[in-house]
Parts: C-alpha cells; sequence; structure tokens
C-alpha cells in the first residue's frame, strides 16, 4: 500500500469548497498549547466537520531541552537528575532506569536492602501518579470535587517522600550504586499507616466517581484501542494493558523486589477509556499490596554500596536497561566508549512518546467532548515526550 506523506503546512489547508451541497466546511482549530503547569505544553491541530473530529494531529516540542544531548556531557552518576525532569510523577522511577542501566554495564552488584528500598518507593510514587491522574481526569469530565480529592492523597504521600528525599516532586534519591540515604526510623510505620488509608479511600473513589452513569458514558466505548494496533504503535504501560495485552515488566523481566512480591497485573477486555481508567485504578489497589508484603522484610545493610565520589567505569559498548514506570517502559539506551566518565550516546525510550500518537488514530468520529476524554485516559507528560 502506498503512503503519501504529508507536511503539517498541506494538511491544515482547507478543501477549497464543500464536497456537495449537503456537506459542511471543514475547519481547523488549535487545542493547546496548554499553559506549562498542565502536564507540559502540547498542541493539537483538529479538523472538525462542526463537533466531529476528523483528524487529529499533534504537534509537541514546546518544551524541548535537549537533555539527551546534555547527558553525553555529564558523567553517569550526574546525569541521573536529568531523568526526573522527564516525567516527573514517575521521578523516581527514571532515576531507578537509569541507575538500574548504569548498574548492569559497570558491573555493579546491589544488597537486598537497597533492592526493597526502591521497589516500595517506585510503588509509592505509582500510587501518587494514578492518584493525580484520577483527579485530573475527574477533572477533565467535569468533577472538581474528584480534583481536590486526589490532591489530599497526593499531598500525604509526598510528605513520606519529603521526610526521607527532602524533595516532592523532582526527586533524585536514586543512584548508582544505591540511594541517596536510607529510610528514616519511623518510615515503616508510616507507609503502614497509609496503607490503612489508602484503600478504604481508594473505593471511595469508586462511589465518588467510578460509579457515576455520566462518567461512565463518557468513557465507555468510547476511543477503542485494538491490541494489534495498541502493540504496532508500540505502546505500553496501562494503555497497552487496557487493550488486553499483560505486559508488565514487573511480572515478565521482575527487577528490583517484585519477585518478592505477590500481586496481579490488571488487564483490560475492550481497550476503550473505561478500561484504560479502570486499569489504573486496580494498579493503586496492587501497588498499595507490593508495598505491604515488602515492609516487613527490609533486611539490614548499607543503603549504598560504593562511595559517591568513585568514578563510574563502564567498558566500550552499548547497553540497555528498562523497568515500567506508571505510564509504561522506560528504556535507556547507553554508548560508552570505554575511556571517559560519561557517555558519547543517551537515547531514553519513552512510554509517553508513544502512547501519544495513538490519539490520531483513536479521536476521529468522535465529538470534540470526546476527544478531550480520550486524551485524559492516556495519562500523558509531555515533559518526557520533549526530552
Amino acid at each position: 500500500m502506498a503512503v503519501k506523506v504529508k507536511t503539517l503546512e498541506e494538511l491544515l489547508k482547507p478543501p477549497a469548497e464543500a464536497a456537495s451541497a449537503l456537506s459542511t466546511q471543514e475547519y481547523y482549530v488549535n487545542m493547546g498549547p496548554q499553559h506549562p503547569i498542565s502536564h507540559g505544553s502540547l498542541r493539537f491541530v483538529v479538523r472538525l466537520d462542526g463537533e466531529t473530529a476528523k483528524e487529529v494531529m499533534p504537534v509537541p516540542g514546546y518544551v524541548h531541552r535537549g537533555i539527551e544531548k546534555m547527558c553525553e556531557h555529564l558523567s553517569y552518576r550526574q546525569m541521573v537528575h536529568l531523568s526526573d525532569r522527564m516525567d516527573y510523577f514517575s521521578a523516581l522511577m527514571g532515576n531507578w532506569a537509569v541507575s538500574k542501566t548504569v548498574e548492569h554495564a559497570a558491573g555493579i552488584e546491589l544488597n537486598d536492602r537497597i533492592e526493597i528500598i526502591r521497589t516500595i518507593m517506585a510503588e509509592l510514587q505509582r500510587v501518587q501518579s494514578h492518584v493525580l491522574w484520577w483527579a485530573v481526569l475527574g477533572m477533565d469530565m467535569g468533577a472538581a470535587t474528584a480534583f481536590l480529592y486526589g490532591f489530599r492523597e497526593r499531598e500525604i504521600i509526598g510528605e513520606i517522600f519529603e521526610e526521607t528525599i527532602g524533595a516532592r516532586l523532582t526527586m533524585n534519591y536514586i543512584q548508582p550504586g544505591g540511594v541517596m540515604y536510607d529510610i528514616q526510623p519511623g518510615f515503616v510505620a508510616k507507609v503502614k499507616k497509609l496503607i490503612s488509608y489508602l484503600r478504604p479511600v481508594i473505593d471511595e473513589y469508586d462511589t465518588l466517581l467510578s460509579g457515576n452513569v455520566i462518567l461512565q458514558e463518557r468513557l465507555r466505548n468510547v476511543g477503542v484501542l485494538d491490541p494489534k494496533l495498541a502493540l504496532s504503535m508500540g505502546c505500553t504501560g496501562p494503555v497497552l494493558r487496557a487493550s488486553g495485552v499483560p505486559l508488565d515488566l514487573r511480572k515478565v523481566q521482575p527487577y528490583g523486589a517484585y519477585a518478592k512480591a505477590d500481586f496481579n497485573v490488571a488487564v483490560g477486555s475492550k481497550g476503550d477509556s473505561w478500561d484504560r481508567y479502570y486499569v489504573r485504578v486496580q494498579e493503586m489497589r496492587e501497588s498499595l499490596r507490593i508495598v505491604e508484603q515488602l515492609l516487613d522484610g527490609i533486611p539490614e545493610g548499607p543503603h549504598m554500596v560504593m562511595k559517591p565520589a568513585v568514578r563510574i567505569k563502564v567498558p566500550e559498548g552499548m547497553f540497555y536497561g528498562q523497568l515500567e514506570t506508571s505510564r509504561g517502559i522506560l528504556g535507556l539506551t547507553l554508548v560508552s566508549d570505554g575511556k571517559g566518565a560519561g557517555p558519547i550516546r543517551a537515547h531514553f525510550r519513552s512510554p509517553n512518546y508513544n502512547n501519544l500518537w495513538v490519539i490520531s488514530a483513536l479521536a476521529p468520529g468522535w465529538r470534540v467532548a470526546d476527544t478531550i476524554a480520550i486524551l485524559s485516559s492516556l495519562d500523558l507528560v509531555i515533559p518526557e515526550i520533549d526530552r
């Protein structure tokens, strides 16, 4: 099949005249770029026929910072802090992806204490990320109360992070060789208290929003993503699992302490916006299960297996590492010449970038308001796309 490549300028030119007397004139509108506080600036060019979207064209690039190029001029330890400036709702998992890749390349062995602490922190942040997404989706659908509830829980989890890490958002905590600070003496008790608080709160979320007939009408059977299309476009995370594909690196390629925990992979059946919604609600419950199982099994030992000032030596070659963030698989490819203190090339495989483009396949034929619902169900964080 021949594919005609069109430039954005060609696509933006409206037809000279209507196809028939009964046809309406198509026109183009810009959705965005939004204000930087709304998960980064992203522009959509939407071709409309009345209220019906005929074509949706994402135009990223408004917050591009050249992170991959910057990594070429930093050491392996220094480049970690750039990872939490991409998907800042998965900052710890971004740190972990860099550290995990560097440790694999340099042959650095960790102890069980470090692996368990990393896993607990990552799962707490997964809950925090999904809670905020739930709040924002509710607001996108007109339920402003959900926004207030979600931010309440987000700040409670943030207090635990702040006590250990010293930050609440762009957290630079997981480092090659371990974690920057050991957990506080009261950490386990506070997290247990958090779990006992969050479990009924998530049930409350179902009562407040999930069971709302308006929300279900807005999400069910809207923006159905076929599993074959999801795989062909490189979708990962809840977006892919909602389409019925049970791909979760925590299960299929266990890392950290995930092999020590018993948990289920939340999977959808239809791949519509509702499945993408409820898969994340279920993931919050499963993350709490993982954390609860690991809390009482934290062994003694150092929180760092190497001195912070030690130069990390990576042999010549190409190395790849990946893990499961809140939004899908984050991969990192490093190229080393075996001489320098940092990589000569670094490339991040962003789950947000691949998940973004399915909007161009899902939105056509739906109303503008439905396009908002589909977009919200994808849970995109733009600064990871615009690296």
